[in-house]
């Protein structure tokens, strides 16, 4: 892994990475984290099934991008803390050569992921101390684990919609892909607005409260994440309905959107 000197471990403010652990189930998390979780599930009972499914959605991608896709190459920006079926898992399984660069901001991430994220003898894992919007950075220091003259999955689940402005979150996916060569792939994964706006819409508002702002976009934001991109069917859709496995429960009206789209 990249030796590099964490941030001051902060237990009093609530964490999205945490937070999100607390949902599904972990124990890598705070009693803020839980305190903060436990106001959102209340005010917004879907979000347990939404983290859930994502989590899910993550596996049938990497599986398409290593199997359909032919890629064995993966950035997974806003990784959170390591849990079952991680990306270098799911695409070592299918693909042990594979290579994944995983980029997070928190202290207990990194804690985690140099004791966790270990990689097949075949391939190779690393991880990135920093904050999403710091893009030049992260290529930078991804470039000593991929390949950028050969197709790269650059994976974006949840991570989105920290970044407050929508534009910036925008000008931040064109920057990424336009460092990527064709047939690499984008993976977007967020929660929406549409199905339960107003609850969703006060839960964000209770996260932003406590700290932990998360910034909800409509399904149509989501899409524009991939213009200029080759949408991989079923397009954009809620995360359930993404080619889901029979043993999944799909659960279409959740308010979470995603994609996967290739380069041309």
């Amino acid at each position: 892994m990249t030796e590099q000197e964490p941030p001051q471990l902060d237990t009093r403010t609530p964490h999205s990475a945490r937070v999100w652990n607390y949902w599904i189930g972990g124990k890598d998390n705070y009693p803020v984290d839980r305190q903060v979780g436990d106001q959102v599930m209340a005010a917004y009972p879907d979000i347990v099934e939404i983290a859930r499914e994502s989590r899910h959605f993550l596996a049938r991608a990497v599986r398409f991008l290593t199997g359909e896709a032919g890629v064995d190459q993966f950035l997974d920006l806003g990784t959170g803390l390591p849990t079952v079926d991680n990306t270098h898992e799911v695409a070592q399984r299918a693909v042990p050569h594979a290579r994944i660069v995983y980029v997070d901001n928190d202290p207990l991430v990194l804690v985690h992921a140099r004791a966790l994220l270990t990689s097949t003898p075949e391939g190779r894992t690393d991880y990135i101390d920093a904050d999403v919007r710091d893009v030049d950075r992260i290529l930078r220091a991804a470039s000593a684990t991929l390949d950028f003259s050969r197709p790269v999955a650059v994976m974006m689940l949840g991570i989105l919609g920290n970044v407050a402005d929508y534009q910036e979150a925008r000008d931040i996916v064109r920057r990424l892909m336009a460092a990527v060569p064709s047939g690499s792939y984008l993976v977007v994964n967020d929660g929406t607005k549409d199905a339960k706006a107003a609850e969703a819409e006060a839960a964000a508002a209770m996260r932003a409260e406590a700290g932990d702002p998360y910034r909800l976009s409509t399904p149509d934001e989501i899409a524009a994440y991939f213009e200029g991109l080759e949408l991989v069917e079923p397009g954009v859709a809620r995360t359930a309905a993404w080619r889901p496995e029979l043993h999944q429960l799909k659960a279409d009206l959740l308010d979470v959107h995603c994609g996967v789209a290739r380069k041309p």
